[in-house]
């Protein structure tokens, strides 16, 4: 769900701006599960740009502080979620927490590092959701050991139903700064894309694992 839609417009073009968000609907990438895909997203380029990583953190306190005011614990997603959950943990003066993809192979073998326990609320930061699958990979491992998973927040979402649908089974509110709807409107607006190239554009978001067949 987008809370804010003017900042969410906002977001979408400083995102096309700095290239981290890239569309080539007539050039498409490869994802690694090995989709073909016109859009290509990498948020760990807002680092680069205190400004943007600024406006993004206040965005998420806004949320936290409207929607879940009592948590106490924000968790970042291993690794582009954690210097967003850095700062936004910083900001609100809460302990801060990391969930890798799994746990370590060596010394304690941690999956989650830093302060979060059983009975704790937290939030969970990150950068970008597709299917869904290692967010709710990160949920699940919290509350296996007894965390209570208040929401998850993103920088962007693509949007599939897949998600939307993991998301309400799990009975996780879900809010995202920005989503492809609102950047496919923003990138038409500013020259990014074309009239025509709509056509490819909202093809894929319906059917993101056999596009373009």
């Amino acid at each position: 769900m987008i809370i804010d839609k003017t900042y969410s417009r906002e977001l979408a073009k400083s995102l096309l701006d700095i290239n981290a968000v890239i569309l080539r609907p007539n050039n498409p990438f490869t994802w690694a599960s090995g989709w073909n895909s016109p859009i290509y997203c990498d948020n760990r380029l807002t680092l680069r740009y205190p400004e943007i990583r600024r406006k993004i953190s206040r965005a998420f306190i806004n949320i936290i502080e409207d929607k879940f005011p009592q948590v106490e614990v924000i968790t970042g997603t291993a690794t582009a979620g954690i210097p967003h959950a850095a700062w936004v943990a910083g900001s609100l003066d809460k302990p801060l927490a990391y969930v890798r993809a799994k746990a370590k192979a060596y010394g304690l073998g941690n999956q989650i590092e830093g302060g979060v326990d059983k009975g704790q609320s937290t939030i969970v930061i990150e950068d970008l959701v597709s299917t869904g699958g290692s967010a709710i990979s990160v949920i699940d491992a919290l509350q296996f050991i007894g965390a209570d998973v208040q929401g998850l927040l993103s920088i962007f979402t693509y949007g599939f139903d897949k998600s939307v649908q993991k998301f309400e089974e799990k009975e996780i509110p879900f809010y995202s700064l920005t989503d492809y709807t609102t950047l496919i409107d923003v990138a038409l607006e500013t020259g990014k894309i074309k009239d025509e190239d709509l056509k490819l554009l909202n093809a894929w978001r319906k059917n993101p694992d056999t596009w373009p067949n």
